[in-house]
């Protein structure tokens, strides 16, 4: 089964992979240089970008997350509606 989907989806989900690998490469680094004020400073950055650009595809293509992580924006249960990741 192949679902089409827009570019913009496309952008959007490399976008939120992108913020994700500075994040985690940003919590590593914290994790041996915890007084660095400066990569505090652009962990939290980087963690406010994720939450706006997320909400965003939230908004727009469903929820990213299960358990609790992503809220459902609609009254139906949306997870039957985005595509699986092999479907991507």
């Amino acid at each position: 089964m192949s679902i089409q989907l827009d570019e913009a989806y496309y952008t959007l989900l490399h976008e939120l992979q992108a913020i994700d690998f500075v994040l985690v490469e940003l919590n590593l680094y914290l994790d041996t240089h915890p007084t660095d004020a400066a990569a505090l400073q652009q962990f939290n950055q980087f963690a406010e970008l994720r939450k706006r650009v997320a909400q965003h595809y939230e908004a727009n293509y469903g929820p990213l997350m299960h358990f609790g992580h992503s809220m459902e924006q609609s009254d139906r249960w949306q997870w039957v509606d985005v595509p699986w990741p092999w479907q991507v």
